[in-house]
């Protein structure tokens, strides 16, 4: 059998026809595939752009809440860190408090950064912003905890005793003369 003939040939049953000679309706009760719209073909230039700006926008806005949603997955994780790192005072434990601290202060000082390739017209970042500070703040507020359950937040009295004026003396008492 011929090679060439074999595949020009139109007897095997897997092959697909694509072009679409009938008009019965049955053809045209298949449902159009996800994504695919018969009417946006007849649109005028203006409704499919404003269309892709619209999509854009809501794009942006999904994308800036989970960018400000980030630091609760860090939340939980460094939670968990600071949980088994124990309540004593060494290198480990301090080094987890000090990430603690330094990842929430360094994230809000970047708010604007974080948030600028979401800008947008139509998309208000107010709500995201505010949820991404306030998540940092709850993990700030988190190694504050720690170094007070590590005892290294000057929170007692005793802390400040070094700064405290010497009590005055009451009483005095010396030597006597000897009574023999």
């Amino acid at each position: 059998m011929d090679k060439g003939k074999a595949v020009m040939g139109s007897g095997r049953r897997w092959a697909v026809e694509f072009t679409d000679n009938s008009t019965s309706p049955s053809s045209r009760d298949i449902p159009d595939p996800p994504g695919f719209t018969r009417g946006a073909h007849g649109q005028d230039e203006s409704t499919v752009s404003k269309q892709k700006k619209d999509a854009e926008a809501n794009w942006k806005a999904q994308k800036a809440w989970e960018v400000a949603q980030a630091p609760f997955k860090n939340l939980l994780m460094m939670g968990f860190m600071m949980w088994m790192s124990g309540s004593t005072v060494h290198l480990f434990s301090i080094g987890i408090t000090f990430s603690a601290l330094w990842q929430p202060i360094n994230a809000l000082r970047g708010v604007g950064k974080v948030f600028e390739p979401y800008k947008d017209n139509k998309v208000d970042l107010l709500a995201p912003k505010l949820a991404f500070i306030a998540l940092n703040l709850v993990g700030l507020g988190l190694g504050v905890w720690k170094l007070n359950t590590l005892g290294l937040l000057p929170t007692h009295v005793s802390d400040w005793v070094s700064s405290l004026p010497p009590a005055q003396e009451v009483e005095f008492s010396g030597g006597g003369i000897p009574l023999h």
